[in-house]
Protein backbone atom coordinates (compact mmCIF):
# COMPACT_ATOMS: atom_id res chain seq x y z
CA UNK A 1 0.00 0.00 0.00
CA UNK A 2 1.21 3.53 -0.67
CA UNK A 3 2.23 6.01 1.88
CA UNK A 4 0.51 8.84 2.37
CA UNK A 5 2.91 11.09 3.95
CA UNK A 6 2.84 13.11 1.01
CA UNK A 7 -0.76 14.39 0.69
CA UNK A 8 -1.56 17.91 1.08
CA UNK A 9 -4.09 17.12 3.15
CA UNK A 10 -6.46 20.30 4.25
CA UNK A 11 -7.26 19.72 7.95
CA UNK A 12 -11.00 20.56 8.04
CA UNK A 13 -11.72 23.67 10.71
CA UNK A 14 -14.49 22.10 12.37
CA UNK A 15 -17.05 25.12 13.48
CA UNK A 16 -14.86 27.83 11.00
CA UNK A 17 -16.88 26.75 7.62
CA UNK A 18 -20.39 25.31 6.81
CA UNK A 19 -20.53 21.97 6.71
CA UNK A 20 -20.76 20.27 3.22
CA UNK A 21 -23.02 17.67 4.99
CA UNK A 22 -25.07 17.87 7.72
CA UNK A 23 -27.68 14.97 8.99
CA UNK A 24 -29.62 15.29 11.71
CA UNK A 25 -31.89 12.52 13.42
CA UNK A 26 -32.13 10.58 10.38
CA UNK A 27 -34.60 7.34 10.31
CA UNK A 28 -35.81 5.50 7.69
CA UNK A 29 -37.68 2.26 7.60
CA UNK A 30 -38.51 -0.17 5.09
CA UNK A 31 -41.97 -1.64 6.32
CA UNK A 32 -41.56 -2.42 10.11
CA UNK A 33 -37.76 -3.06 9.44
CA UNK A 34 -36.41 0.13 10.88
CA UNK A 35 -32.42 0.58 8.37
CA UNK A 36 -31.43 3.26 10.25
CA UNK A 37 -32.57 5.28 13.54
CA UNK A 38 -30.96 8.48 15.13
CA UNK A 39 -28.28 9.13 12.66
CA UNK A 40 -26.60 12.17 13.46
CA UNK A 41 -23.14 13.39 11.20
CA UNK A 42 -21.67 16.16 9.77
CA UNK A 43 -19.22 17.03 7.27
CA UNK A 44 -16.55 19.52 6.60
CA UNK A 45 -15.00 20.66 2.83
CA UNK A 46 -12.53 18.29 2.06
CA UNK A 47 -13.07 15.91 4.90
CA UNK A 48 -13.16 12.19 3.75
CA UNK A 49 -15.69 10.12 6.04
CA UNK A 50 -16.26 6.63 6.04
CA UNK A 51 -19.43 4.50 6.98
CA UNK A 52 -17.99 1.45 7.71
CA UNK A 53 -19.92 -1.81 8.90
CA UNK A 54 -20.83 -5.43 8.06
CA UNK A 55 -23.68 -5.92 5.21
CA UNK A 56 -27.09 -4.90 6.16
CA UNK A 57 -26.40 -2.02 8.78
CA UNK A 58 -27.79 0.61 7.22
CA UNK A 59 -24.34 2.54 5.55
CA UNK A 60 -25.72 2.36 1.98
CA UNK A 61 -29.20 3.21 2.45
CA UNK A 62 -27.38 6.28 4.23
CA UNK A 63 -25.83 6.96 0.96
CA UNK A 64 -28.63 6.70 -0.88
CA UNK A 65 -30.48 9.20 1.20
CA UNK A 66 -27.80 12.10 1.04
CA UNK A 67 -27.88 11.28 -2.87
CA UNK A 68 -31.43 11.94 -3.00
CA UNK A 69 -32.18 8.10 -4.46
CA UNK A 70 -34.17 7.68 -0.94
CA UNK A 71 -36.72 10.05 -0.08
CA UNK A 72 -36.34 11.34 3.59
CA UNK A 73 -38.33 9.99 5.58
CA UNK A 74 -37.58 11.64 9.28
CA UNK A 75 -34.53 14.12 10.19
CA UNK A 76 -33.40 16.79 8.16
CA UNK A 77 -30.55 16.87 5.54
CA UNK A 78 -28.28 19.66 4.40
CA UNK A 79 -25.93 20.50 1.84
CA UNK A 80 -23.47 23.07 2.28
CA UNK A 81 -26.34 25.12 4.61
CA UNK A 82 -29.04 24.55 2.51
CA UNK A 83 -31.33 22.34 3.68
CA UNK A 84 -32.51 19.99 0.62
CA UNK A 85 -34.30 16.92 3.03
CA UNK A 86 -36.51 17.45 5.80
CA UNK A 87 -40.38 16.01 6.74
CA UNK A 88 -43.03 17.51 4.82
CA UNK A 89 -40.53 19.24 2.34
CA UNK A 90 -40.07 18.41 -1.24
CA UNK A 91 -38.10 16.04 -2.26
CA UNK A 92 -34.73 17.54 -3.77
CA UNK A 93 -33.76 15.26 -6.80
CA UNK A 94 -30.03 13.91 -7.10
CA UNK A 95 -29.06 16.08 -9.84
CA UNK A 96 -30.05 18.98 -7.94
CA UNK A 97 -27.83 18.34 -4.92
CA UNK A 98 -24.68 18.49 -6.86
CA UNK A 99 -22.98 15.45 -5.79
CA UNK A 100 -20.61 13.30 -7.39
CA UNK A 101 -22.16 9.49 -7.49
CA UNK A 102 -19.21 6.48 -7.93
CA UNK A 103 -20.27 3.22 -7.75
CA UNK A 104 -19.08 -0.44 -7.52
CA UNK A 105 -20.29 -1.02 -11.14
CA UNK A 106 -18.65 2.46 -12.80
CA UNK A 107 -21.96 2.31 -15.22
CA UNK A 108 -19.80 4.17 -17.90
CA UNK A 109 -21.57 4.55 -21.00
CA UNK A 110 -20.49 1.82 -23.63
CA UNK A 111 -21.36 3.79 -26.80
CA UNK A 112 -19.11 7.26 -25.54
CA UNK A 113 -15.49 7.11 -25.45
CA UNK A 114 -13.77 8.40 -22.43
CA UNK A 115 -13.43 11.92 -23.18
CA UNK A 116 -17.60 11.88 -23.78
CA UNK A 117 -17.86 9.85 -21.24
CA UNK A 118 -16.98 12.96 -18.67
CA UNK A 119 -17.94 15.40 -20.92
CA UNK A 120 -21.62 14.48 -20.73
CA UNK A 121 -22.20 15.78 -16.93
CA UNK A 122 -20.68 19.06 -18.40
CA UNK A 123 -23.47 20.38 -20.63
CA UNK A 124 -23.66 23.53 -19.20
CA UNK A 125 -19.89 24.32 -20.04
CA UNK A 126 -19.20 25.80 -23.73
CA UNK A 127 -17.66 22.73 -25.64
CA UNK A 128 -14.27 23.90 -25.89
CA UNK A 129 -14.00 24.44 -21.46
CA UNK A 130 -15.68 20.65 -21.46
CA UNK A 131 -13.14 18.89 -23.11
CA UNK A 132 -10.29 21.09 -21.19
CA UNK A 133 -11.85 20.38 -17.84
CA UNK A 134 -12.49 16.53 -19.21
CA UNK A 135 -8.62 16.40 -20.04
CA UNK A 136 -7.24 17.95 -16.90
CA UNK A 137 -8.73 15.31 -15.07
CA UNK A 138 -7.77 12.59 -17.44
CA UNK A 139 -3.87 14.31 -16.69
CA UNK A 140 -4.55 13.91 -13.11
CA UNK A 141 -5.34 10.31 -13.80
CA UNK A 142 -3.31 9.36 -15.89
CA UNK A 143 -5.48 8.39 -18.81
CA UNK A 144 -5.05 11.20 -21.19
CA UNK A 145 -4.05 8.25 -23.53
CA UNK A 146 -7.45 6.86 -23.79
CA UNK A 147 -9.52 9.61 -24.28
CA UNK A 148 -10.80 8.50 -27.30
CA UNK A 149 -11.22 4.90 -26.46
CA UNK A 150 -14.22 3.31 -25.60
CA UNK A 151 -15.10 1.61 -21.86
CA UNK A 152 -15.21 -2.08 -22.84
CA UNK A 153 -11.62 -1.72 -24.17
CA UNK A 154 -10.29 -0.49 -20.69
CA UNK A 155 -9.61 -3.31 -17.54
CA UNK A 156 -11.36 -2.62 -14.70
CA UNK A 157 -9.29 -0.75 -12.61
CA UNK A 158 -9.03 2.45 -15.60
CA UNK A 159 -12.64 2.21 -16.08
CA UNK A 160 -12.89 2.71 -12.32
CA UNK A 161 -10.72 5.95 -12.67
CA UNK A 162 -12.96 7.14 -15.88
CA UNK A 163 -16.14 6.80 -12.99
CA UNK A 164 -14.14 8.94 -11.00
CA UNK A 165 -13.22 11.55 -13.22
CA UNK A 166 -16.86 12.11 -15.00
CA UNK A 167 -18.04 12.27 -11.27
CA UNK A 168 -15.24 14.73 -10.13
CA UNK A 169 -15.38 16.35 -13.06
CA UNK A 170 -18.61 19.13 -12.45
CA UNK A 171 -16.85 19.98 -9.44
CA UNK A 172 -18.86 18.87 -6.41
CA UNK A 173 -18.64 19.63 -3.17
CA UNK A 174 -19.80 15.98 -1.68
CA UNK A 175 -18.29 12.87 -3.52
CA UNK A 176 -20.47 10.04 -2.63
CA UNK A 177 -18.64 6.70 -3.21
CA UNK A 178 -20.52 3.05 -2.50
CA UNK A 179 -17.88 0.34 -1.89
CA UNK A 180 -16.39 1.83 -5.44
CA UNK A 181 -13.06 -0.54 -5.11
CA UNK A 182 -14.44 -3.94 -4.15
CA UNK A 183 -14.91 -5.37 -7.05
CA UNK A 184 -11.00 -5.04 -7.97
CA UNK A 185 -7.95 -7.47 -7.13
CA UNK A 186 -6.19 -6.67 -4.05
CA UNK A 187 -3.23 -5.24 -5.68
CA UNK A 188 -5.18 -3.24 -7.90
CA UNK A 189 -7.45 -2.16 -5.52
CA UNK A 190 -4.69 -0.64 -3.24
CA UNK A 191 -3.25 1.32 -6.12
CA UNK A 192 -7.00 2.95 -7.47
CA UNK A 193 -7.89 3.89 -3.59
CA UNK A 194 -4.46 5.57 -3.31
CA UNK A 195 -5.14 7.43 -6.39
CA UNK A 196 -8.37 8.30 -5.49
CA UNK A 197 -7.26 9.50 -2.22
CA UNK A 198 -4.69 12.08 -3.74
CA UNK A 199 -7.21 13.45 -5.80
CA UNK A 200 -9.56 13.65 -3.70
CA UNK A 201 -7.21 15.82 -1.37
CA UNK A 202 -6.20 17.71 -4.35
CA UNK A 203 -9.60 19.12 -5.23
CA UNK A 204 -10.19 19.58 -1.93
CA UNK A 205 -14.01 17.65 -1.80
CA UNK A 206 -15.70 16.21 0.55
CA UNK A 207 -15.98 12.36 0.46
CA UNK A 208 -18.34 10.16 2.44
CA UNK A 209 -17.17 6.81 1.38
CA UNK A 210 -19.42 3.44 2.20
CA UNK A 211 -17.09 0.43 2.69
CA UNK A 212 -17.25 -2.96 4.82
CA UNK A 213 -13.06 -3.36 4.88
CA UNK A 214 -11.72 -2.08 7.82
CA UNK A 215 -8.47 -1.53 6.38
CA UNK A 216 -9.85 0.51 3.79
CA UNK A 217 -11.56 3.03 5.89
CA UNK A 218 -8.63 3.71 8.19
CA UNK A 219 -6.38 4.58 5.23
CA UNK A 220 -8.94 6.53 3.44
CA UNK A 221 -10.65 7.79 6.28
CA UNK A 222 -10.02 11.30 8.09
CA UNK A 223 -12.95 10.14 10.53
CA UNK A 224 -15.24 6.75 10.34
CA UNK A 225 -18.39 5.91 11.01
CA UNK A 226 -19.13 2.26 12.15
CA UNK A 227 -22.51 1.44 11.98
CA UNK A 228 -24.32 -1.89 13.37
CA UNK A 229 -28.17 -2.64 13.19
CA UNK A 230 -29.08 1.03 11.99
CA UNK A 231 -27.05 3.41 14.43
CA UNK A 232 -23.49 5.10 14.25
CA UNK A 233 -21.82 2.73 16.96
CA UNK A 234 -19.09 4.99 17.31
CA UNK A 235 -17.25 7.88 15.16
CA UNK A 236 -14.02 9.02 14.87
CA UNK A 237 -10.60 9.18 13.93
CA UNK A 238 -9.05 5.66 13.05
CA UNK A 239 -6.68 5.53 15.74
CA UNK A 240 -9.91 6.29 18.29
CA UNK A 241 -11.63 3.43 17.03
CA UNK A 242 -8.60 1.30 17.36
CA UNK A 243 -7.30 2.21 20.17
CA UNK A 244 -9.68 3.77 22.05
CA UNK A 245 -12.94 1.26 21.16
CA UNK A 246 -16.35 2.07 23.09
CA UNK A 247 -17.97 -0.77 22.45
CA UNK A 248 -17.09 -4.65 22.53
CA UNK A 249 -18.67 -4.14 18.74
CA UNK A 250 -16.02 -2.24 17.73
CA UNK A 251 -13.26 -4.18 18.68
CA UNK A 252 -13.82 -7.32 17.18
CA UNK A 253 -14.82 -5.95 13.84
CA UNK A 254 -11.30 -4.55 13.35
CA UNK A 255 -9.72 -8.10 13.50
CA UNK A 256 -9.70 -10.86 15.21
CA UNK A 257 -9.04 -10.71 19.16
CA UNK A 258 -8.64 -13.65 22.25
CA UNK A 259 -11.70 -12.78 24.65
CA UNK A 260 -11.26 -14.17 28.40
CA UNK A 261 -13.58 -14.07 31.01
CA UNK A 262 -13.00 -12.87 34.43
CA UNK A 263 -14.16 -10.79 37.86
CA UNK A 264 -13.42 -7.44 38.63
CA UNK A 265 -10.86 -7.28 42.22
CA UNK A 266 -9.29 -4.47 43.26
CA UNK A 267 -9.71 -2.53 40.02
CA UNK A 268 -7.88 -5.53 37.78
CA UNK A 269 -9.21 -8.71 35.79
CA UNK A 270 -6.47 -11.69 36.57
CA UNK A 271 -5.81 -13.57 33.35
CA UNK A 272 -3.56 -16.60 32.50
CA UNK A 273 -1.62 -13.73 30.83
CA UNK A 274 -1.40 -11.58 34.18
CA UNK A 275 -4.14 -8.79 35.77
CA UNK A 276 -5.52 -6.91 34.01
CA UNK A 277 -6.50 -3.15 34.79
CA UNK A 278 -10.71 -2.43 35.00
CA UNK A 279 -10.85 1.03 36.35
CA UNK A 280 -14.11 2.43 36.21
CA UNK A 281 -15.69 -1.27 36.51
CA UNK A 282 -17.47 -2.12 39.81
CA UNK A 283 -15.68 -4.54 42.60
CA UNK A 284 -16.98 -8.16 41.44
CA UNK A 285 -18.64 -7.25 38.14
CA UNK A 286 -18.37 -10.33 35.49
CA UNK A 287 -16.48 -8.40 32.82
CA UNK A 288 -14.68 -9.97 29.62
CA UNK A 289 -11.58 -9.08 28.52
CA UNK A 290 -10.48 -8.89 24.89
CA UNK A 291 -6.53 -9.34 24.16
CA UNK A 292 -5.62 -8.57 20.79
CA UNK A 293 -2.97 -10.80 19.25
CA UNK A 294 -0.53 -8.40 18.06
CA UNK A 295 -0.89 -7.55 22.17
CA UNK A 296 1.25 -10.66 22.98
CA UNK A 297 4.93 -10.67 23.48
CA UNK A 298 6.45 -14.01 23.21
CA UNK A 299 9.74 -14.96 24.51
CA UNK A 300 11.13 -18.54 24.39
CA UNK A 301 12.46 -20.45 27.47
CA UNK A 302 15.19 -22.67 27.52
CA UNK A 303 13.21 -25.15 29.59
CA UNK A 304 12.10 -29.16 28.39
CA UNK A 305 8.90 -29.28 27.07
CA UNK A 306 7.05 -30.55 29.92
CA UNK A 307 3.68 -28.49 29.27
CA UNK A 308 3.88 -27.26 32.84
CA UNK A 309 4.92 -23.32 31.46
CA UNK A 310 2.89 -21.28 28.78
CA UNK A 311 4.16 -23.33 25.59
CA UNK A 312 3.27 -23.16 21.91
CA UNK A 313 0.92 -25.49 19.99
CA UNK A 314 1.98 -24.61 16.66
CA UNK A 315 2.84 -21.98 14.46
CA UNK A 316 2.26 -20.73 11.12
CA UNK A 317 4.02 -18.47 8.82
CA UNK A 318 1.60 -16.02 7.24
CA UNK A 319 3.90 -13.63 5.32
CA UNK A 320 4.63 -10.20 6.84
CA UNK A 321 3.69 -12.12 10.47
CA UNK A 322 3.82 -15.09 12.42
CA UNK A 323 0.27 -16.70 13.85
CA UNK A 324 1.28 -18.18 17.35
CA UNK A 325 -1.25 -20.75 18.88
CA UNK A 326 -0.50 -20.83 22.03
CA UNK A 327 -1.62 -22.70 25.65
CA UNK A 328 -0.90 -20.01 28.68
CA UNK A 329 -0.68 -21.35 31.99
CA UNK A 330 -2.00 -18.69 34.76
CA UNK A 331 -0.53 -19.12 38.30
CA UNK A 332 -3.82 -19.79 39.08
CA UNK A 333 -3.79 -22.65 37.39
CA UNK A 334 -5.90 -21.37 35.04
CA UNK A 335 -5.17 -21.58 30.79
CA UNK A 336 -5.99 -20.29 28.01
CA UNK A 337 -6.21 -20.87 24.04
CA UNK A 338 -4.71 -17.61 22.43
CA UNK A 339 -3.30 -16.57 19.00
CA UNK A 340 -0.39 -14.17 19.12
CA UNK A 341 0.84 -12.05 15.61
CA UNK A 342 4.68 -11.76 15.95
CA UNK A 343 6.02 -9.94 12.57
CA UNK A 344 8.33 -11.67 10.45
CA UNK A 345 9.69 -15.06 10.41
CA UNK A 346 9.49 -16.46 14.59
CA UNK A 347 8.49 -20.22 14.33
CA UNK A 348 9.04 -22.09 17.52
CA UNK A 349 8.61 -25.38 18.09
CA UNK A 350 5.34 -27.03 18.59
CA UNK A 351 5.34 -27.32 22.34
CA UNK A 352 7.96 -24.84 23.52
CA UNK A 353 7.74 -23.13 26.32
CA UNK A 354 7.40 -19.33 26.43
CA UNK A 355 6.92 -15.84 28.94
CA UNK A 356 4.12 -14.27 27.39
CA UNK A 357 4.04 -10.31 27.89
CA UNK A 358 1.10 -8.14 27.69
CA UNK A 359 0.76 -5.09 25.76
CA UNK A 360 -2.14 -3.03 28.04
CA UNK A 361 -2.52 -0.34 25.45
CA UNK A 362 -4.11 -3.10 23.12
CA UNK A 363 -5.90 -4.56 25.50
CA UNK A 364 -10.03 -3.98 25.99
CA UNK A 365 -12.30 -4.44 29.02
CA UNK A 366 -15.93 -4.56 29.49
CA UNK A 367 -18.59 -5.78 31.87
CA UNK A 368 -20.46 -8.83 30.99
CA UNK A 369 -23.78 -7.20 31.82
CA UNK A 370 -23.53 -3.62 30.32
CA UNK A 371 -26.33 -2.69 33.15
CA UNK A 372 -24.43 -3.61 35.73
CA UNK A 373 -21.77 -1.29 35.04
CA UNK A 374 -21.00 2.16 33.48
CA UNK A 375 -20.24 0.67 29.67
CA UNK A 376 -16.36 1.39 28.92
CA UNK A 377 -13.49 1.54 30.62
CA UNK A 378 -9.70 2.93 30.07
CA UNK A 379 -8.36 0.32 27.91
CA UNK A 380 -11.62 -0.02 26.18
CA UNK A 381 -14.24 -2.63 25.69
CA UNK A 382 -14.45 -6.12 24.63
CA UNK A 383 -16.86 -8.88 22.56
CA UNK A 384 -17.30 -12.29 22.78
CA UNK A 385 -14.56 -13.58 20.27
CA UNK A 386 -15.96 -15.67 16.73
CA UNK A 387 -14.00 -19.01 17.73
CA UNK A 388 -14.88 -20.96 20.34
CA UNK A 389 -11.10 -21.74 22.52
CA UNK A 390 -10.21 -25.15 22.43
CA UNK A 391 -8.86 -26.51 25.95
CA UNK A 392 -5.23 -26.53 25.05
CA UNK A 393 -4.24 -29.69 25.06
CA UNK A 394 -6.99 -30.87 23.03
CA UNK A 395 -5.42 -28.99 20.42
Amino acid sequence: MNSQSNLSTTEPAVGSRTPVLALDNIRHAYGRHTALENINLEMHPGEVVCLLGPSGCGKTTLLRIVAGLEVLQHGSLALNGKNVGARGKAHVPPEKRNVGLAFQDSALFPHLTVLENITFGLKALPGRQRRRRAMEMLEQLGMTAYADSYPHTLSGGQQQRIALARALAPEPQLMLLDEPFSSLDARLRDRIRDDTLHLLKKVGAGALLVTHDPEEAMFMADRIALMHEGHILQMGTPRELYCAPQHPFVVTFFGEVNTLEGEVQHGAVATPVGSVAAPGLAEGCRVQVMIRPEALRIVELDEPALHKHSHIIMAKLLGRTSLLHICAHGNDGREAHLHARVPGVFLPADGQPVSIYLDPSQVFVFPLDPEASRAGAAHGEAEQDHRNYAHCHDS
